[in-house]
């Protein structure tokens, strides 16, 4: 939905099942029209889309995408940004690591980027920004010789010369957004800026670096990684990178307390990758891959009360928080500061709790409709406190 200073809101399509475009389309049709009339009604409707790498060469049929491009003009719609993370499936499986696949040294992650820029530069109305956001290079692990970093960075421009091409062609201002990750080849601010002077080393007099490639901020990614977001954002605008979106995200956090750690276990799923950033009470942090390995290894690890965990599941943005678990919603509403007192700081906001089908059943709202609806309720009252909405 458009907000105040030329903002724009959305709730991110992942959280429904939808690998081919026939399923997402009905998701839109079921489940987005039922949270744009409880939250928008007879206004415009931003969507924040999610296609997969079959679902986008579906919807690049023209008569496809063309009676689309009708209907979401039928319901006040209107698609501004596209979540171009996850390449195939993402829900009802193990998804864990494979998310990250391909990742930028497949000629694969390329073409299914490229592919989604000119989609989108079709469905994004005049005078609206576009964006589409994607893994961070890879996973750490994945990638490990210098000759492989290479082939990401040089993937990544051949993107960005492809996305300026289609933002001429059309007259549309479109981003790339990498999504820095706990253990993603960019998982922080330090390697995220060191990745980008790399990069404009290489094209030090191309100013097309500049104007489309950026970071899609995750919040609760940060948050993950104890950093602040007055820190993280002021050193990307000192470097001039470009915030493309904001994913408004919550994560988990605890000490590791016994009681604590018996109620993580839920949280444990076999679907998603749920990495944990411990801090010990000097201040050291300890980098563990998933939830479901660290719980199974407790005696090995020894976690100390004092400690301080922080877990990569993107718990609802209206969930309480308890006793025993806390959540990083303080690092969104720093971040929503930040973005009152410089709203062209970034135009695209949205929320992304994908991880409805794997919640606790106490966190789990009723429908995949009701969620997104009280997560608008959330963060709209947030935004009018700052006087964004």
């Amino acid at each position: 939905m458009k907000l105040k200073f030329g903002l724009h809101l959305a709730y991110c399509a992942n959280i429904h099942r939808g690998e081919s475009w026939a399923e997402m389309f009905g998701a839109l049709q079921n489940y987005t029209l039922a949270v744009r009339e409880r939250v928008c009604p007879g206004r415009p409707y931003g969507i924040g889309l999610r296609l997969s790498n079959r679902a986008a060469r579906e919807l690049s049929d023209p008569s496809t995408l063309l009676a689309f491009r009708r209907w979401l003009d039928q319901h006040q719609c209107y698609v501004f940004t596209i979540n171009g993370f996850s390449f195939g499936q993402f829900h009802g499986e193990r998804i864990k690591e494979q998310v990250f696949l391909p990742d930028w040294t497949s000629p694969a992650r390329l073409a299914y980027t490229n592919l989604l820029f000119d989609l989108l530069a079709r469905l994004v109305p005049p005078g609206v920004e576009g964006s589409v956001g994607t893994v961070p290079g890879s996973l750490k692990g994945l990638v490990t010789t210098a000759e492989e970093v290479q082939t990401i960075r040089a993937n990544l421009w051949h993107c960005v010369e492809h996305v300026a091409r289609v933002s001429e062609m059309t007259g549309r201002q479109l981003w790339l957004g990498l999504e820095p990750e706990p253990f993603g080849l960019l998982e922080n601010t330090i390697e995220t800026i060191h990745f980008f002077d790399r990069l404009r080393a290489e094209h030090c007099t191309d100013y097309r670096l500049g104007r489309h490639l950026g970071v899609n901020y995750d919040t609760c990614h940060f948050a993950v990684e104890f950093e602040q977001p007055q820190n993280a954002i002021a050193v990307f605008q000192q470097h001039g990178i470009k915030i493309s979106k904001i994913h408004l995200s919550n994560a988990l956090k605890t000490n590791p307390t016994p009681e604590a750690l018996e109620a993580l276990k839920p949280f444990a799923d076999d679907v998603y990758l749920h990495q944990v950033v411990a801090r010990d009470a000097g201040g050291r942090l300890t980098r563990h891959k998933d939830l479901a390995h660290v719980l199974s290894h407790l005696s090995a690890l020894n976690p100390q009360p004092t400690d301080e965990w922080r877990i990569h599941f993107h718990v609802p943005l209206h969930a309480p928080a308890t006793t025993l678990l806390d959540n990083t919603a303080d690092h969104i509403l720093g971040t929503l500061d930040l973005l009152a007192a410089k709203p062209a700081l970034c135009s695209h906001l949205e929320m992304e709790t994908y991880t409805w089908e794997v919640l606790p059943p106490e966190l789990r709202s009723p429908s995949v409709v009701d969620q997104p609806v009280a997560e608008y309720e959330w963060t709209l009252a947030r935004l009018a406190e700052r006087g964004l909405a």
